[in-house]
């Protein structure tokens, strides 16, 4: 029953997230089609009625009722049909997404599992040696560098290691002078460029975990069968890994995969400052040229990996934690 009523509320809350995807870019107001025309024109050039309706009619956009718009679109989305970009018109939204998702899936997906590791270890170890000079140290050294405003951080990293040093090129994602292709030479050349933006998302990735592992696991030692176990002679390695560390890592499980979940979106605060061609500048672009098609579409990816990402959640919780499938049964 824990399972099945999981996967209803997922989809559910799917159709739900589908659904304000659909109108919550059609009442915030201005017209794409008149943006879109007023470029072609120019800055300070009038543009008229008819020259909007012709980009309207050459991108397509429906003239029908709202209602059904909204049966398209979700008979489009059921179909993987998201239409074309305007931004990066005559390309289509799956075209433009396909580019730009997998910069993102390596920045992100590499940096926030290296995060989580290197953040729970760093928990587990900190915990394990509560009330001592290194916890002490670490706690309040993470809690100093977490106050750091993020895109200052990026900006000192580009000024000493691309601008004083010389040592990584400041912005992109590849040089330009090695075609894009799955290739030893654009591989190493996309890592080159990979550094510096992994670089700035790595220097306060692992606090947020750390100090989560950390305060989970001294409260979990804190509990009646840590006790227990003590009295029962086990060494502090077995408490700190087996009673501690396996009950503490749960929430920073469920933490890991809406993290994962939100990858789709990228980092777009990141990816400005580096001009790193993935999903957040993309939808970036996207939110400020009102192009609805794209844009609703990442959003569309985004809420749909976090659902997963949370139903995976909630499933791992129902085979590793018995305690919650019980408390759904009562």
């Amino acid at each position: 029953m824990y399972f099945v009523r999981r996967i209803g509320f997922f989809l559910l809350t799917l159709w739900g997230a589908v659904t304000l995807n659909f109108f919550i870019p059609r009442i915030s107001g201005g017209d794409p089609a008149a943006i879109m025309a007023q470029k072609i024109a120019g800055q300070g050039e009038q543009v008229s009625q008819a020259q909007i309706d012709a980009i309207r009619a050459m991108i397509g956009a429906p003239d029908t009722s709202l209602w059904e718009q909204y049966r398209a679109y979700l008979v489009n989305t059921l179909h993987g049909d998201f239409g074309v970009s305007m931004s990066y018109f005559p390309y289509t939204v799956s075209h433009m997404i396909g580019e730009a998702l997998w910069w993102t899936v390596v920045l992100v997906g590499v940096t926030l599992v290296l995060s989580f590791v290197i953040g729970t270890l760093l928990g587990t170890w900190v915990a394990w040696r509560r009330g001592s000079t290194f916890d002490s140290v670490m706690t309040v050294g993470a809690s100093f560098l977490g106050t750091l405003p993020f895109f200052w951080v990026a900006l000192l990293i580009i000024w000493v290691l691309a601008y004083t040093l010389g040592w990584f090129p400041a912005t992109g994602g590849y040089s330009g002078f090695v075609e894009p292709a799955l290739t030893p030479e654009f591989l190493a050349d996309a890592a080159y460029y990979f550094v510096l933006p992994a670089l700035a998302i790595m220097v306060t990735g692992p606090i947020g975990w750390m100090l989560g592992m950390r305060n989970n696991m001294v409260q979990s030692l804190g509990e009646d069968y840590a006790r227990f176990g003590r009295a029962k002679g086990l060494s502090n390695r077995v408490l700190a890994l087996h009673y501690g560390a396996r009950v503490a890592i749960l929430p920073n499980i469920t933490g890991l995969a809406m993290a994962l979940g939100a990858l789709m979106g990228g980092t777009v605060l990141v990816e400005q400052i580096f001009q790193y061609p993935g999903m957040g500048r993309l939808l970036f672009d996207a939110v400020g040229n009102h192009d609805y098609a794209l844009s609703q579409t990442i959003f569309l990816f985004i809420a749909t990996g976090v659902l997963v990402a949370n139903l995976v959640a909630d499933m791992l919780y129902g085979i590793l934690d018995p305690r919650a499938r019980r408390k759904e049964a009562a």
